[in-house]
């Protein structure tokens, strides 16, 4: 057997392996936890839907837990943009455009996918809890409420937050009419003032 038959084996991809397979693989993994959470993904799942060896899923990324980050943390690159927009304008209306943003990241099919992933798995398990936690708070929540001039922020922030999730559960995940298929700016005008009361409300 040759050496680099050997390297194969072992799941190292081969020099002629394509740029893109990494992606290939991270676009696979965010499919199989949209559609099966963490707890039902596998690893050898993800690679049959990637197209590759299991080996190759752990020469990238490692354990099951690691390959949940990579993906979350793709998938999570819109909330970056979601928090400098959030951030841009006055306090008054925080509320609205933080509601806004939300949702219309779970309004569009592109990001909604990987958001039902994130959430999913984040509800049933507690490995990807923690990275769902690390991320939200590192890169959204604490963000936020270093804009906020009180001395109770990071409460207000995560009551925000929880109102908006909790309403996006309802609506994407669990699918409770008529909370489902009411009009998204409704619920927008219901939910923005609420969540404007938690982040600067007395």
């Amino acid at each position: 057997m040759t050496d680099g038959a050997i390297a194969r084996k072992r799941g190292r991809p081969p020099r002629t392996e394509s740029a893109d397979t990494r992606d290939r693989i991270l676009n696979a993994a965010r499919e199989e936890f949209s559609e099966r959470g963490y707890e039902k993904t596998s690893v050898r799942g993800i690679a049959k839907a990637a197209g590759v060896d299991s080996a190759l899923v752990h020469h990238y990324f490692g354990t099951k837990e690691q390959v949940f980050e990579a993906a979350v943390e793709v998938a999570f690159s819109p909330a970056v943009k979601v928090r400098d927009a959030v951030l841009e304008g006055p306090l008054d209306d925080v509320g609205e455009r933080m509601t806004r943003v939300i949702f219309g990241l779970w309004e569009n099919p592109v990001t909604r996918k990987p958001l039902l992933a994130i959430v999913r798995s984040a509800v049933n398990n507690e490995a990807a809890a923690t990275v769902f936690r690390r991320l939200v708070s590192a890169q959204l929540l604490r963000r936020i409420a270093g804009e906020l001039d009180v001395p109770d922020a990071e409460l207000r922030a995560e009551l925000a937050a929880a109102q908006l999730v909790g309403v996006a559960m309802m609506r994407y995940v669990i699918r409770i009419e008529p909370l489902a298929s009411a009009d998204v700016e409704q619920i927008i005008a219901r939910v923005a003032p609420v969540v404007q009361g938690h982040l600067t409300g007395p």
